[in-house]
């Protein structure tokens, strides 16, 4: 008796994140779930969708973007979850806090996420989930409840915060931060964050695998002071005098604060996000060896794997932290292959030309931090990886499946039985040049502006719903807030 599909997606070459090589299979899809993948299977009654030998990608889990910091969130949602979709991310988690930017508010979480939760539903054209900020002491207070109220398993700390603003200048923390007066955002405050966290996972032991912190690791005295250097020199100009401006052992430093407070404090799951540099991978591997009881991750952005500062296209490649010269791009390549990098995100952020230039529009540091770059995470991967002898199964784990363990989405990173129907179809022999035209993202710049890639995603399964047909993005919003753990 043929079993009742409702999509069936043939001829396909599955790659799986525990193994290399990709497998000939066909993928059955009922009620949103993967209900079979083998060759050959009867198609009975369902929808026919002919996969032309291209390879079959887990849906991509983006664990890092930045949905609303620049524009309204409601409508980020809906473009850039498009954007999404381009670039097989099925799965998009997105950092959020209170303060200037996003929602431009201060106050508990029990009163701002319900709002993020109302401005972004029914618009994203793939799943979507949010790790949140403990900006004040209240926060700390929240994180049980955040858990076990909305599912929010993920947290963050930014490091430089304490006394350096968003896009590169000193700002006056507290009016920037919106966080109550006799407070401080600083390394005390950190500290309780992870004591915070702590007591949750010991709260809800069968999450504490699932619960944990992430940190953008730079120091904010050594950047200031850098800044005024650089500035003062005058020598460097562009994407160099950022990078010069705030330098890798800014954050190598960074990284050993971070994990001899989770020593400390007795938090094993430490998440270090976007490491750009050959000191910031060292400093991370020289922690791991120093504190083995620590769980850390290691996270990399696609953005320092496939730019540096000379060929990235002009200013608007300003993030952070920066892009680096080549030299840290080729350490970041070889600690990837050697196993180092736990999982490869986009740090997507989309910023419009009239927000991200200043005046003059070349002076980097007048212009505004971050990129959009969801569109090119599995090309990219791909076009470079294999390039560079990187198995496909590689890729797959570090796109999907790693992040997928480590914040709680338990259906999610696999084209497995039981899993949430999410992959993505890939030509790997496909050639083309990026150009921001042709992105759904609202900005109209990229700094991969010309870079050639040999691999296109065609088609994005979100849950069993075709969300990009032949590179068009398809239907409706089918996105969904996921509630971690997923699959409970």
């Amino acid at each position: 008796m043929t079993e009742p599909f409702d999509l069936l997606v043939t001829g396909v070459r599955v790659v799986h994140h525990d193994r290399p090589e990709p497998v000939r299979a066909d993928i059955a899809v009922a009620g949103g779930k993967i209900v079979r993948v083998a060759p050959g299977i009867d198609p009975g009654d369902a929808a026919v969708v002919d996969g032309g030998g291209k390879l079959a990608f887990p849906g991509v889990v983006d664990a890092h973007q930045h949905w609303g910091i620049y524009n309204p969130l409601p409508v980020d949602t809906g473009t850039e979850s498009r954007a999404c979709a381009q670039g097989g991310v099925t799965t998009a988690l997105n950092y959020m806090r209170t303060g200037q930017y996003y929602l431009n508010r201060g106050g508990p979480y029990a009163e701002v996420f319900p709002e993020v939760l109302a401005q972004s539903a029914g618009r994203s054209y793939v799943d979507y989930a949010y790790h949140l900020a403990p900006m004040m002491r209240e926060h700390i207070d929240e994180i049980p409840s955040l858990v076990r109220d909305h599912g929010v398993t993920s947290f963050k700390v930014f490091m430089f915060y304490g006394s350096h603003g968003l896009h590169g200048r000193s700002a006056d923390q507290n009016s920037f931060l919106m966080i109550p007066e006799g407070e401080r955002y600083d390394y005390a405050h950190f500290e309780f964050v992870m004591r915070g966290i702590q007591a949750a996972r010991e709260r809800f032991p069968e999450l504490a695998d699932e619960i944990s912190l992430s940190l953008h690791c730079e120091t904010a005295e050594i950047m200031t002071a850098y800044t005024k250097l650089v500035e003062q020199d005058g020598t460097l100009t562009g994407l160099a005098a950022y990078s010069a401006s705030r330098p890798q052992h800014s954050e190598g430093l960074a990284v050993s604060i971070a994990s001899y407070l989770a020593h400390e404090t007795g938090l094993p799951t430490i998440n270090l996000l976007h490491l750009s540099s050959a000191k910031a991978l060292d400093a991370a591997l020289r922690m791991a060896k120093a504190f083995p009881h620590i769980r850390f991750r290691r996270e990399v952005t696609v953005g320092h794997l496939l730019a540096d500062i000379d060929t990235a296209s002009g200013i608007g490649g300003k993030v952070n932290p920066p892009i680096r010269p080549r030299e840290d791009v080729e350490a970041l390549w070889g600690h990837l292959l050697a196993g180092d990098v736990d999982w490869v995100v986009s740090d997507h952020a989309c910023c419009r030309d009239e927000q991200k230039f200043g005046d003059p529009r070349e002076d980097v540091f007048l212009a505004k931090s971050g990129f959009g770059g969801a569109e090119y995470l599995l090309p990219g991967m791909v076009t470079e990886g294999t390039k560079r002898g990187l198995p496909l199964g590689e890729i797959a784990r570090l796109t999907a499946w790693n992040p997928a363990v480590r914040f709680g989405l338990r259906t999610k990173g696999a084209v497995g039985v039981g899993f949430d129907a999410d992959f993505a179809l890939v030509d790997p022999g496909a050639d083309w040049t990026v150009r921001a035209a042709d992105s759904e993202s609202t900005q109209e710049y990229t700094p991969f502006e010309g870079f050639a890639m040999t691999a296109a995603v065609t088609d994005t399964f979100v849950r069993g719903h075709r969300v990009l047909d032949s590179g068009k993005v398809v239907g409706d919003p089918v996105g969904q807030y996921l509630k971690r753990p997923t699959g409970t």
